[in-house]
């Protein structure tokens, strides 16, 4: 194999070495029946333990930082014991597995929080629609956090930071992209704040920091990482200068020694939506210092062109990932790709569960 750096090489990623460098995203679900991970879930992570790493879906941190219907927490002693036998079946495999921790902030809906308001920076409602107990709805205007509850959010990831830790995770991964909490502190469109968590960048950053700080008091940051989306649009985010708030944010993240950060490039719904950054990896590589991973609808040859440049040193694949159980194998061989079914990407009420989530068939039974 040429000497160029590509998908298969092995790659130091702070404290674990990774046979390739081909990371499972993480990718919502919706498969954790009232919230607890499934065997179901132990199997379909299992199943992809040959990735480098994987990341799990969204992870709630309390009640109150759910976003949608069975969503999976690790905030219950019930939920831990459950993601166990989901990081037991990973590592039975050989895999490594980071869980991603995720508050969901405005994007949620007070059906979903036992009639409480969302909360947020600031008072300002998301655009769009989610899914909740009471069907489709438009997402309400939320509640602005009191100074002193911050505190209390940022204790909570360190103590689901914890959980994970005792559910015998890798690492974690903070979700810090897509219009979610952290996201909504640090992009102005969505925080107005006047106290020390608005205003200048400093402050809009404050919150993320304290949560990285934290989390990394109880994991060091050589097993943690982060996701960043600086030219995400959904849920109407943006920000009046996303260069300049994100190069101050990965600069800053350097005196972490994190794992990695996990950097998205836009979609196409980003790019016809507004004017953004894109790409993203280029424009924010001289900043940070240690690892990136990249997403941004890669197959195997774009994946090693990019990596190939030096400006990312692993590549996330989503879809791919959910269709075929097996890809770095498929990769390795230039095999056929099982095609992902859209319609089934996301667990609802009455459908069977397996059915586009555990079913996709792996290379050895399609040519046994």
């Amino acid at each position: 194999m040429s000497s160029t750096i590509n998908l298969f090489l092995p790659i130091q990623l702070g404290r674990y070495k990774l046979p390739n460098r081909i990371v499972m995203a993480p990718m919502t679900r919706l498969r954790a029946v009232g919230s607890i991970p499934t065997p179901l879930m132990a199997e379909y992570y299992a199943q992809r333990a040959t990735a480098g790493l994987i990341v799990t879906e969204c992870t709630m941190i309390s009640p109150l930082s759910n976003g949608y219907i069975n969503c999976p927490g690790i905030y219950s002693p019930e939920q831990v014991v459950a993601w166990r036998q989901v990081t037991d079946a990973v590592h039975a495999k050989g895999g490594r597995i980071f869980l991603q921790l995720w508050h969901s902030g405005r994007v949620a809906h007070s059906s979903l929080l036992n009639g409480e308001l969302p909360v947020a920076p600031s008072a300002i409602a998301a655009t769009g629609t989610i899914h909740t107990p009471i069907g489709k709805v438009t997402l309400e205007t939320p509640r602005a956090l009191e100074t002193e509850e911050i505190p209390q959010i940022v204790e909570q990831f360190r103590q689901n930071a914890e959980n994970a830790l005792n559910a015998g995770f890798d690492g974690v991964e903070l979700h810090g992209a897509f219009g979610y909490l952290i996201d909504q502190f640090l992009q102005d469109g969505s925080n107005q704040r006047t106290d020390q968590y608005g205003g200048a960048i400093e402050n809009r950053a404050r919150f993320l920091l304290e949560v990285v700080e934290a989390v990394c008091g109880v994991w060091e940051g050589d097993r943690v990482g982060i996701k960043l989306s600086p030219s995400n649009t959904f849920y109407g985010m943006q920000d009046s200068n996303a260069k300049d708030t994100f190069s101050y944010v990965i600069e800053q993240l350097n005196q972490f020694q994190l794992a990695y950060i996990h950097l998205m490039e836009p979609n196409e719904q980003d790019l016809a939506t507004r004017d953004v950054i894109n790409p993203v990896i280029s424009t924010f590589r001289s900043f940070y210092q240690g690892l990136i991973i990249t997403n941004g609808g890669y197959d195997k040859s774009q994946g090693n062109q990019i990596l190939a440049t030096g400006e990312a040193d692993l590549v996330s694949f989503g879809k791919l990932f959910i269709a075929n159980p097996d890809l770095p194998e498929r990769f390795a061989i230039d095999a056929p790709l099982n095609s992902p079914n859209l319609a089934t990407f996301y667990g609802r009420e009455g459908q069977d569960l397996d059915k586009g989530y555990t079913d996709y068939p792996s290379l050895e039974l399609q040519v046994s």
